[in-house]
């Protein structure tokens, strides 16, 4: 994963209204914080943001260089979004160090065609990968090439780049493969054999 550079500036403007007025002017408010620093209120640039976003995700490592000289480097902790607009409204940045391991959920992509006649269901949405910064993955490949019905996927069995452990469970599943239903199992279900499941 390569580093993305970004401009910052220091914000004094603090509550709705001032985080208002930065979204206005094209910027989206911020916080930094990590490794025992006082958390710095900063403002990034919008479009630059949501393009580094887009591509790395939240394992996009970002160099952030403030408007009063000094330069941090961090990772997205969180961010908040506006629904509608789909745009961001809020970031949360941790401080990391080069060179230091850090604990990261990092997605899942699965690729390949399972057998014929076969469904592949996603157990899990993201793996957690323990890795310097600067070579944590933007996703991590997960194949079903070619399973047969009844085979799973764990997470023990998932290739993690070089320097990278994995700190999820290795048993966990993955992804499992089953026989797909087919129209005649589809058509022979009628409504009111449909149950809603019991609530616990």
């Amino acid at each position: 994963m390569s580093e993305v550079k970004i401009s910052a500036e220091l914000r004094t403007e603090f509550g709705k209204g001032g985080a208002r007025r930065t979204r206005r002017a094209g910027k989206v408010p911020a916080v930094l914080y990590g490794h025992g620093e006082k958390p710095r209120h900063i403002a990034l640039p919008a479009r630059e943001l949501a393009a580094a976003i887009r591509h790395g995700g939240m394992t996009q490592v970002f160099t952030i260089e403030i408007n009063d000289g000094t330069e941090a480097l961090a990772l997205p902790k969180a961010i908040q979004r506006d629904p509608i607009k789909d745009t961001f409204e809020h970031v949360d940045l941790l401080i990391v160090r080069h060179g230091e391991r850090l604990t990261i959920d990092v997605p899942i992509q699965l690729v390949g065609e399972a057998a014929p006649g076969t469904l592949v269901t996603n157990e899990r949405d993201v793996l957690s990968v323990l890795a310097d910064p600067a070579r944590l993955p933007d996703h991590l490949e997960v194949s079903v090439a070619g399973l047969e019905a009844g085979a799973q996927v764990t997470a023990g069995d998932v290739v993690l780049p070089e320097g990278a452990e994995l700190a999820t469970d290795p048993g966990v599943a993955v992804a499992t493969v089953r026989v797909s239903p087919t129209a005649e199992d589809m058509a022979g279900v009628s409504p009111a054999e449909v149950t809603e499941p019991e609530e616990a």
